[in-house]
């Protein structure tokens, strides 16, 4: 599958995902020539990528054959958490631009990211590490006795919200659906038990900050819709503004480059998920190693005018010219993720008379006819729906019932 280079320098891009391609394309688009892997069949990236391997993203030694096979001078895994370590493992045993190893790895595992605020002094829920193969129901009770209720249980190392439930351990039946939900998305057996944050802020604060020589320089905080009717775990879309108060985002944006500085990263996009407590007091639920899912890097492009997919490859390549300073700004933006509440056949989305004005760019995943599931996870998204306003107010006013504005149809 090797091809001749010849004076382009190659970027081996780890993940060929809908969401993956947009990074293939600004790589060629720079002059770059594209290596992609991925063990998917369908996965497009191969068709856009100049040389394709169906080879696992999270197979350390195969990516790294490859990598050297294709002389990689940059490894990129974006906007995918369980190639994050694969992409930093690859690139320090070549010498190649990276974060430190250990570092990525702490962000792309939950119960070692608790380990390290706790270690760091970070506010953190009390939490416990579990073996998903030696516990029951029953035994998960046990461990939840001392712990505030209620209590979150999650796989480790799992992204896009899946395989998490929040618990009441009185009901002995929902622990034991809770163990195989999170098992089902669990690859390393390890979950994490921990007490749940209570809110003092409304919503889950999130987006993404871009690092540039170890100085959080863009700031691309937003807060998360959510879908209440299916439990509220999994974001349904980004708002800008966040909603913050002044003295909140200062809270936050100081924690950020605390935990940032506290493990050493230098460069490279992160995916924000902050709760801001009682006494606005921000806990972190995660940062995550790589640029955020449902075109988060698109929107923050759309408001601050720079190309953020652009800066992830640049930066991979060794390239650090890029200026990518952003210190937010309050123009009134969103994405809303169609989705399903049941599982059935695609039949369509319908937009409101009053939402139609306002949407500015579509992107589908799905077309009629195609199946759905019932949305658990950012994988079962329907496609991404980008939304600008006159002003906050009519912004707020407009979520208000998004999901019968944007109105997804299920046969």
């Amino acid at each position: 599958m090797q091809q001749d280079a010849g004076k382009k320098d190659t970027i081996l891009l780890l993940g060929g995902s809908r969401q993956q391609v947009v990074a293939i394309e600004t790589a060629k688009r720079l002059g770059y020539r594209t290596v992609v892997c991925d063990y998917l069949p369908d996965n497009p990236g191969q068709y856009v990528a100049d040389v394709a391997y169906s080879t696992s993203t999270t197979d350390r030694e195969a990516v790294l054959e490859v990598a050297r096979s294709e002389r990689a001078r940059g490894v990129l895994a974006y906007a995918s958490d369980p190639a994050a370590p694969t992409a930093a493992y690859v690139a320090e045993e070549l010498g190649l631009p990276t974060n430190p190893l250990h570092s990525v790895e702490v962000l792309s595992r939950k119960n070692l990211f608790r380990r390290h605020l706790h270690t760091h002094g970070f506010p953190c829920p009390a939490s416990r590490e579990v073996d998903a193969n030696a516990v029951d129901g029953a035994r998960l009770a046990q461990l939840a006795r001392d712990m505030r209720l209620p209590v979150v249980l999650k796989p480790t190392d799992s992204s896009g919200s899946k395989g998490i439930s929040v618990l009441d351990v009185a009901d002995a039946a929902s622990l034991d659906r809770a163990l195989e939900h999170a098992r089902s998305f669990s690859r390393n057996g390890i979950l994490e038990l921990e007490e749940y944050i209570s809110y003092g802020f409304p919503r889950v604060v999130g987006g993404d900050v871009f690092v540039a020589h170890g100085e959080v320089r863009f700031w691309g905080l937003m807060s998360c819709l959510r879908d209440e009717e299916l439990g509220g775990l999994v974001p349904v879309g980004e708002r800008n503004p966040s909603g913050l108060t002044a003295a909140q985002e200062r809270a936050v944006r100081s924690q950020i480059q605390d935990l940032v500085t506290s493990l050493d990263i230098q460069f490279g996009e992160f995916n924000v998920e902050v709760i801001v407590g009682p006494g606005d007091v921000p806990h972190f639920l995660e940062l995550g190693a790589r640029a955020g899912g449902n075109m988060i890097p698109v929107q923050l492009s759309d408001i601050s005018g720079i190309d953020l997919v652009e800066a992830n490859v640049r930066y991979a390549m060794g390239d650090d010219s890029m200026d990518v300073t952003f210190d937010g700004n309050r123009e009134a933006v969103c994405t809303y993720v169609p989705h399903a509440r049941r599982d059935g056949t695609f039949a369509g989305i319908e937009l409101s008379p009053d939402i139609e004005p306002h949407v500015y760019r579509t992107v589908m995943y799905l077309s009629e006819g195609d199946q759905v599931c019932r949305f658990d996870g950012a994988n079962k998204a329907i496609g991404i729906v980008f939304l600008r306003f006159d002003d906050v107010e009519q912004m707020e006013r407009l979520l208000d019932g998004i999901s019968e504005r944007v109105r997804v149809r299920v046969q």
